[in-house]
């Protein structure tokens, strides 16, 4: 799972918090909720950190820089 700037799709299912949107198919998210955005900063640098039930999906969390 990644993050990816995206036109919005029939199936997709849309958040909107701190004046960003976030949307997901809604399968997936079914599958991986819940799901946790958050905004980090280090000294590599700073980007978006995903985290989700990614069990189910049979993969790790993942981070956007």
């Amino acid at each position: 799972m990644g993050m990816a700037l995206d036109e919005l799709q029939e199936n997709d299912e849309v958040f909107k918090e701190k004046g960003l949107t976030f949307m997901i198919n809604r399968e997936l998210f079914e599958e991986v909720k819940p799901i946790k955005v958050d905004f980090i900063e280090t000294p590599r640098g700073s980007g978006y950190y995903i985290t989700a039930n990614l069990a189910a999906a049979g993969c790790g969390s993942c981070s956007c820089g």
